[in-house]
């Protein structure tokens, strides 16, 4: 039987072939206590008869016991051994001859083929069902010792994982025990090492720091001597753009004097000069006391003119004409 059939579909089987054989059975032993039972009736002696049926019942009984004792031992995979073929046959052939015999008497050879139809299918129904359930039994029985093979192999080879796992457990046990007094031998030595290394470390910052002081020392040195060095350049920058400046501004000045005395000392005009010149004018005459005549002689431009321009600019000039004569013009 293949592999696949699962126990579930062998019963299934069982249950259709012990259906199918009891069925045809009864059925057979139904028929031939019907057909037999005249016969024995007709060949029973007056006062008897009511004895016709026991025969086919007695026949038919043995047939059930064979059928039934066959399919258990099959079940069990055991064999009675001849006597149980010898009452097979013996029942089969009884109950084919008393099922064919009134037919057979009165020369009825459709009747001898009918009525041989029902014991023959018992016959072979007995013979292929204790051969199906042989086959089953052998099936079941191969299935049996490939999965206690299996079963078998599962424990061996459940056993041997187990012992693999023992090994490398014990194996891995050593290895971290190994690799456990490596780690303490390396730890050790880092801070061996890291002793060793903060200490070169502390001389080393030490040296370092000492360096940096005998720098800063110098730094410090050549920085104030920088520092002075710059200080003086500073002063004498600022010596010398102070010179630069009184002298520009004694330049500017004399500019704006020389201007002042070439605005007022021109003639009289006869017609107004440009007012932006005029301005220039007035404030160059009311910045060295000009009168205002004279203003509106150089500017030609009116006495109420001029008047207004002296009185704006007569407050600012009374703030700054005491420390800067020119101020007024040059602004």
């Amino acid at each position: 039987m293949s592999a696949l059939v699962t126990p579930q579909q062998i019963r299934s089987a069982e249950r259709v072939l012990s259906f199918g054989t009891w069925a045809i059975t009864f059925g057979a032993v139904l028929y031939s206590m019907l057909t037999v039972t005249p016969l024995m009736v007709a060949h029973t002696p007056e006062g008897w008869k009511l004895t016709a049926p026991i025969l086919p019942l007695v026949v038919d009984a043995a047939v059930v016991i064979v059928v039934r004792m066959d399919g258990i031992l099959a079940r069990l995979g055991g064999d009675g051994g001849r006597w149980p073929v010898v009452l097979r046959w013996m029942t089969g052939v009884a109950t084919v001859l008393l099922n064919v015999g009134e037919s057979a008497l009165t020369g009825d050879r459709v009747g001898v083929a009918v009525h041989a139809v029902a014991p023959l299918l018992l016959i072979v129904t007995a013979e292929t069902s204790l051969a199906y359930r042989r086959a089953i039994a052998r099936a079941v029985a191969a299935r049996e010792a490939r999965e206690r093979d299996e079963r078998d192999e599962r424990r061996r080879l459940a056993e041997q994982a187990q012992e693999r796992a023992r090994a490398e457990q014990k194996e891995t046990a050593e290895t971290a025990e190994r690799l456990a007094r490596e780690a303490d031998e390396r730890e050790r030595e880092r801070d061996r090492e890291k002793r060793e290394h903060d200490l070169a470390m502390l001389r080393e910052n030490l040296a370092a720091q000492e360096r940096r002081e005998a720098a800063d020392r110098v730094e410090r040195a050549r920085k104030d001597e920088t520092d002075r060095a710059a200080e003086e350049l500073r002063e004498r920058l600022a010596s010398e753009r102070e010179r630069i400046e009184g002298e520009r501004e004694q330049r500017r000045l004399a500019a704006v004097k020389a201007r002042r005395d070439k605005l007022l000392s021109g003639p009289a005009v006869t017609e107004k000069v440009p007012e932006e010149l005029a301005l220039e004018i007035v404030r160059a005459a009311a910045s060295c006391g000009t009168t205002q005549r004279r203003a509106v002689e150089l500017t030609g431009w009116s006495t109420g003119w001029v008047a207004a321009r002296y009185k704006e600019i007569e407050p600012l000039r009374s703030l700054i004409l005491d420390t800067d004569p020119l101020a007024v013009s040059a602004a």
